[in-house]
């Protein structure tokens, strides 16, 4: 693979920003969901409701900012000088830690046998939100090698023994089993999927443009009934992934068309054709799968591809051109240590739940009260992601 020596070569805030502004959207509704007696506009909407809401485009919002970054990471290394095995051992162990993390979410979360338990599910639970702090932590170089061993083997052996001992529901056999791969593994295969492609094809735009619509079709051949995709179980496990690689891809098509250029247009007619037809194809695919975050329809997939190629747009408009940027501060402690500050709001629930006390009275659990809380919960984490980026506790992947 080639440099591109026409894509930016310095940091672009206004992607920062758009990363930072989800994850604060994210912690907001990850909060929001304990809430009872909330407006549905604020929740996940039903599987069958053929209709989304803001709520149902943070995790797609979350793949395409992915997608929008490969180009950079890939150019950096290259322009560093790694090599392809180095970049290549860099990209796997990447996806394998987001999909191993995904993994243990997803066991302490549900599938578990609590009367056949040695430790406490809660228990079992913050050690496997907590053990990926010191694996994955991105240690200050002077820091002593001893210790830093320590903590990233000593938490790798808990994750190992964690394993072990979780004990499956029903079946009273041991070890955790993949039930769905969680947020973050989910990330990880697309992520995965991606940037294989990507490189094959030395990231040419042409190439990442049929790449998403490959996987949009995969997609909607996944959801139609009797295919040939949905009854061939290698062929519904890979199109499965499209689903989410489509979003990854869909922001790998927006910043090539925004970034790698010499010269910046003043009106970026590709990418609001490109915005006009990620709207016009969900629209006109709605009314054979509908709307819906939860089966993974081709039209919620491409009206948040929409939102966020509009929302970026807007921002790169006011960041880059306007350069309007101070009051993107408030978000950026979250853009720069994203795993982080995901981890981090569950490693306090399942600490609260090991030892059963609770941080907010009842009243605050409830309809707008617990809104209020849902959004100073965010606003509280941005100042400790601060703090940590301050004290060089930060996780990199």
């Amino acid at each position: 693979m080639r440099i591109k020596e026409n894509l930016y070569n310095q940091r672009i805030i206004s992607i920062d920003a758009l990363r930072g502004i989800t994850i604060f959207i994210m912690i907001f509704v990850n909060e929001l969901a304990s809430i009872i007696d909330v407006p549905q506009w604020m929740k996940h909407m039903p599987a069958d409701a053929d209709a989304m809401t803001f709520v149902d485009v943070v995790f797609p919002a979350f793949l395409f900012i992915v997608g929008m970054s490969i180009p950079f990471a890939f150019n950096a290394r290259l322009l560093k000088g790694d090599s392809a095995k180095t970049i290549w051992t860099h990209t796997l162990k990447r996806a394998l830690a987001l999909i191993i993390i995904g993994v243990f979410m997803v066991n302490a979360a549900e599938g578990y046998d609590e009367t056949k338990m040695i430790i406490l599910p809660a228990f079992w639970g913050l050690l496997a939100y907590a053990m990926p702090i010191p694996i994955w932590n991105k240690y200050a170089k002077d820091f002593p090698v001893w210790i830093k061993n320590t903590l990233q083997y000593g938490g790798m052996l808990v994750l190992v023994a964690l394993y072990f001992l979780y004990v499956q529901e029903g079946t009273g056999a041991i070890g955790m089993t993949p039930k769905w791969w969680g947020i973050l593994g989910l990330i990880g295969w697309a992520y995965l999927i991606t940037v294989i492609y990507y490189w094959l094809v030395s990231g040419r735009l042409w190439a990442m443009i049929v790449f998403l619509i490959v996987c949009v079709i995969a997609n909607s051949l996944n959801l139609t009934e009797g295919s040939f995709i949905q009854q061939t179980s290698w062929l519904n496990f890979i199109a499965g992934h499209l689903t989410d690689a489509s979003l990854v891809s869909a922001g790998v098509v927006i910043s090539l068309l925004f970034f790698d250029r010499k010269v910046a247009a003043k009106i970026n007619w590709a990418v609001i054709g490109f915005a006009v037809l990620f709207f016009v194809t969900g629209y006109l695919l709605r009314p054979y799968f509908g709307i819906s975050k939860i089966k993974g329809t081709p039209s919620w997939t491409m009206f948040s591809a929409t939102i966020c190629t509009v929302l970026f747009y807007f921002l790169y408009w006011l960041m880059e051109i306007k350069k309007q940027t101070k009051w993107s501060n408030f978000f950026i402690p979250a853009a720069a240590n994203p795993l982080l500050i995901y981890i981090l709001p569950g490693v306090i629930y399942y600490f609260c739940k090991t030892l059963n006390i609770h941080i907010i009275p009842g009243y605050f659990r409830v309809g707008v009260p617990g809104i209020i809380w849902s959004l100073v919960f965010s606003t509280i984490m941005l100042f400790v992601m601060k703090l940590c980026n301050k004290y060089k506790i930060q996780l990199h992947l």
